[in-house]
């Protein structure tokens, strides 16, 4: 029970009335040390309770030390503009009782309201580092007063580019601070590296790396011969499943985009969440896929971290991810809090060699699955490696071979080349609407059976 934590009333009233009883093992965990002011390094995954466990102690501190002269006292830096969001949206609502004030301080938005808000010096900032340290270089925010500094999601700040950031930032804050830092995983490089040159005797908290199963979530996948086929095998699942809500991951912002237009025209309660849209189009997604008004969005990674929506529990990957940390994280959206969820990725021939490195690397093998009605031709490569890889089916050209027709090879790559020219043009032309390049939706490239 939280009250065995002897937090401030206040806040054990804001959790009765958000109706959380039961503290998660990392909320276990981590809530002592920090509560004892303690610098800590805390592995945990994706859903487990990482926002709850940091910010409890660290409004019980400020609670319990009130400095109506201080500067801004708890400083969270996060590597995205949506989990931004989603932790100012949790900090409001566990300082309901209170007359803690929180500002958020992320990029996409006004400047200047920004400017005028921290100078107004709140409690709590949450801030992604590029726009914090723009900021910093205008001499808005003060930091002699910090008390915490919060990194949450380390690992994925670092990946981003944000470490010379962050280390920027430490450095201009108050060097008596207490720093808790959260990751999905501690034996990133970079994240070892950071927390030793920011924290002092930390304490280090792992329950879980990113390697482990995640026993809530059922992990399939499903063969198909090309985009056409994987449009068929989405529309299916989202017909046959049940799910409260849906996220489908693709890599590309072109291939969300014809994604969800199908989509649309099919399902109507569909959402489009990528790095090209501005802030206001994302938080008007965010709100709708919140209120059950969207319960379909089709997402790049932008989605992949920060993405706490309740009711989430079909995960689609139409592409599958480029390494395994960001597939342990668009599954992570799904199988929260202890509730079951299911994660299907959807392979093309081109990305079995990426499903096999992902299966090692988490050490684990996805279940097959075959739905009969859409059954495709592809089965899987003809002739595997031990590892479980296709074999490569290049040949190499003899050098005599290569000289004999070097003169017919250069005229065939000359027409090669112009061909593959007005394919680019045609294809260009076609993406913003897949239909005048296939004669109909993106769907119907591959003929449904009768």
């Amino acid at each position: 029970m939280f009250t065995n934590f002897q937090l401030h009333d206040h806040l054990l009233r804001a959790l009765k009335k958000l109706g959380i009883e039961q503290p998660t093992p990392v909320q276990s965990r981590a809530i002592p040390p920090a509560l004892e002011k303690k610098d800590l390094l805390v592995s945990a995954e994706t859903g487990s309770g990482k926002t709850v466990a940091f910010l409890l102690p660290t409004l019980h501190g400020l609670l319990n030390d009130p400095d109506t002269q201080a500067g801004t006292r708890v400083l969270v830096l996060v590597p995205t503009r949506e989990l931004g969001r989603q932790i100012m949206q949790h900090g409001l609502a566990l300082a309901s009782y209170t007359q803690l004030r929180v500002g958020l301080i992320i990029g996409g938005e006004s400047f200047s309201k920004q400017k005028a808000q921290l100078r107004k010096n709140p409690e709590l900032i949450i801030a992604t580092p590029g726009r914090m340290v723009e900021h910093l270089e205008h001499g808005t925010p003060n930091f002699d007063d910090l008390e915490v500094l919060i990194l949450d999601e380390a690992d994925r700040m670092l990946d981003m580019g944000f470490s010379e950031d962050v280390l920027n930032i430490a450095s201009q804050c108050n060097q008596h601070r207490q720093t808790l830092l959260f990751s999905a995983t501690l034996s990133h490089k970079g994240v070892n590296r950071i927390a030793s040159q920011i924290t002092q005797d930390a304490e280090v908290i792992t329950l879980n790396t990113i390697k482990d199963k995640h026993e809530n979530i059922r992990q399939q996948l499903i063969l198909a011969d090309n985009n056409g086929h994987k449009g068929q095998l989405v529309t299916w699942l989202l017909e046959h499943e049940n799910f409260g809500k849906a996220l489908i991951f693709v890599n590309t912002k072109v291939e969300s985009e014809r994604i969800y237009t199908d989509l649309f025209e099919t399902k109507g309660r569909v959402g489009l969440l990528h790095g090209g849209l501005d802030q206001l189009q994302r938080n008007r997604v965010m709100k709708r896929l919140h209120t059950g008004e969207v319960n379909v969005l089709i997402a790049t990674d932008v989605a992949a971290r920060g993405l706490d929506v309740q009711d989430i529990e079909l995960v689609i990957n139409f592409d599958m991810p480029k390494s395994g940390k960001d597939y342990v994280h668009r599954i992570g959206r799904t199988g929260r809090a202890g509730r079951k969820g299911l994660a299907v990725s959807l392979i093309g021939h081109r990305e079995w060699n990426l499903m096999i490195g992902i299966e090692r690397f988490l050490n684990q093998r996805f279940s097959r699955r075959t739905i009969a009605e859409l059954e495709g031709q592809y089965t899987g490569p003809k002739k595997q490696k031990k590892s479980g890889k296709a074999v490569g089916s290049k040949k190499k050209k003899s050098k005599s071979h290569l000289s004999t027709n070097s003169s017919v090879g250069r005229a065939k790559d000359k027409k090669s080349a112009k061909g593959r020219n007005t394919n680019q043009q045609l294809v260009g032309s076609s993406l913003g609407g897949a239909k005048k390049a296939t004669g109909g939706s993106v769907w119907g490239r591959i003929k449904k059976p009768d």
